[in-house]
């Protein structure tokens, strides 16, 4: 079955996910807010991977390469 590019595009809006990640990365928010608590959990007892994480994570969710829960990417900036 072929999937439609539309359904591999996650509702999320990247721009939240970097506003969080940016401002509050190292507690994981960027991660609860896409749906991923086990590693938004993680990033809390690590402090974000002690800042190494947060700074993938951003550079990943600003290139349109970071996926939600479901393996979808954050795509659309804005509604």
């Amino acid at each position: 079955m072929e999937t439609t590019h539309h359904a591999e595009i996650s509702p999320k809006l990247r721009l939240a996910a970097a506003l969080f990640c940016g401002f509050f990365g190292w507690l994981g928010i960027h991660r609860f807010y896409v749906g991923k608590i086990g590693t938004g959990i993680l990033m809390i007892i690590t402090a974000g991977g002690l800042g190494i994480w947060v700074v993938i994570d951003f550079i990943f969710i600003v290139l349109g390469q970071f996926r939600d829960k479901e393996g979808r990417f954050l795509r659309r900036w804005m509604d």
